[in-house]
């Protein structure tokens, strides 16, 4: 996906976004490395730091996390809040 520059969109979101698709669609499933620094910057032609700044609005929104010496992972869906234990309690 090429890189609007004209846009006010900045272009870490706009890769970000782009990551995103990829990771709701299912093409880079959790558990699944997301391309490295290296494979982006040749796919979006852009400085290292806007990917950097892509793969942090992706940890903000709690969809990849570094594992580090090997990469960053799309993590798990999360049904609840960080840190919380799953509801057994049967429903109403």
């Amino acid at each position: 996906m090429p890189i609007d520059r004209a846009s006010r969109i900045p272009p870490s979101r706009q890769i970000a976004d782009a990551i995103r698709a990829r990771i709701e669609s299912g093409d880079i499933p959790p558990g699944r490395r997301i391309p490295s620094l290296t494979e982006l910057e040749a796919e979006y032609d852009v400085a290292r730091d806007t990917l950097r700044k892509a793969v942090r609005i992706l940890k903000d929104a709690g969809l990849v996390e570094t594992v580090p010496g090997m990469g960053v992972y799309v993590v798990e869906p999360d049904s609840g809040e960080p840190g919380a234990e799953p509801d057994d309690t049967p429903g109403p």
